[in-house]
């Protein structure tokens, strides 16, 4: 991702029958109440709500780097899921952290985790990101898969994040990756994963973060590919493909569907506006037709898919800012169509 730094209720009542104990000279009698007290015990947590089948993706800027400034609270309701962007490194290897940025005007960090919970109230995921464009994670043994996941799993606890965000873009290391986001899935049974690798990362099942994303299969919500800042690449049919078009959308995705992935883990991600990155920018029109060909077989450019894929999961943007500063053109176009995918 581009950055600049200045990224059930189930409530249970119990009903009890009061008892009316009278005496009287000496005699006990006893008698049934006037009516029944019901008496809720207390009640559980939240349970986190399931993402929904087809989802929309957002990235939530800690910074200010000329987007809309937004708390959590102000991110247009169409985003399903949220990546708080971004954790940041400590000098624990593998461990991250979390720290607000005044600059996104939060008066205290329980004002941000009373909008985590307002977001997941309203069915929403919240992830913390790791990574981004300067992001300097690196998770490459034992111990450093341990400091990861530790620290993740205590970020899950504190603020109450649903999950974690893979936006590694300076290398990873299949093995340990695997084995620390195993590690939180062990704590957090259900959490929410997801992934915003490379086109390049994407190109092979042999790549590391393809890898790591077959490894944890069994979990993995998503992955949102960056179809942006990439160049042309090949797509599922050995052609290759320029970026900006459906074509590049579709023939890429193609690769992770036919690479392994299931058609739920797999989004689209673009920019929300031109600003939001270097190159890469497609219209909402040119993302819901690459949605339509991998989902209904209308709308593909010169590629066109073997087969569809009505489970894909979705699309992603970065970010909810700069879509904010776009007047909300992807939540509103993009959004919608997502929603309403059969």
């Amino acid at each position: 991702m581009v950055r600049a730094r200045s990224g059930r209720v189930t409530k249970r009542l119990l009903a009890g029958l009061a008892a009316a104990v009278l005496a009287s000279a000496g005699a006990l009698v006893a008698g049934t109440a006037n009516a029944a007290e019901d008496r809720p015990a207390p009640a559980p947590p939240a349970a986190p709500a399931a993402v929904p089948a087809h989802a929309l993706t957002g990235y939530w800027q800690n910074f200010d780097n000329g987007a809309t400034v937004q708390k959590l609270k102000d991110v247009d309701d169409a985003y399903d899921i949220i990546a708080v962007s971004f954790a940041d490194a400590t000098d624990r290897p593998g461990a991250v952290t979390f720290h607000l940025d005044p600059a996104v005007g939060y008066g205290s960090v329980d004002d941000f985790k009373a909008d985590i919970k307002a977001k997941q109230a309203a069915g929403k995921s919240v992830v913390v990101s790791v990574g981004g464009e300067k992001g300097a994670v690196s998770v490459n043994d034992d111990a450093s898969a341990k400091n990861f996941a530790d620290s993740v799993n205590a970020l899950m606890d504190e603020y109450g994040f649903d999950g974690v965000d893979i936006d590694l873009e300076n290398g990873l290391d299949s093995t340990y990756m695997t084995k620390a986001l195993k590690a939180v899935h062990a704590a957090h049974g259900d959490v929410v994963v997801t992934m915003a690798p490379q086109t390049i990362d994407m190109q092979s099942p042999q790549n590391a973060y393809f890898k790591t994303a077959l490894a944890i299969k069994d979990f993995l919500t998503v992955v949102n590919m960056q179809y942006y800042n990439s160049g042309s690449m090949n797509g599922c049919d050995g052609k290759v493909y320029a970026q900006g078009t459906v074509d590049f959308l579709t023939s890429l995705a193609c690769i992770q569907l036919e690479g392994g992935l299931d058609p739920s883990q797999v989004g689209i991600g673009v920019p929300a506006s031109s600003k939001a990155a270097g190159s890469g920018y497609v219209a909402p029109g040119v993302v819901n037709a690459a949605l339509d060909c991998l989902t209904k077989g209308s709308g593909c450019g010169s590629f066109k898919p073997l087969k569809t894929y009505p489970g894909l999961r979705g699309a992603m943007t970065w970010s909810t800012n700069w879509d904010a500063a776009n007047g909300g053109e992807f939540a509103g176009q993009v959004g919608g169509h997502v929603h309403g995918l059969p």
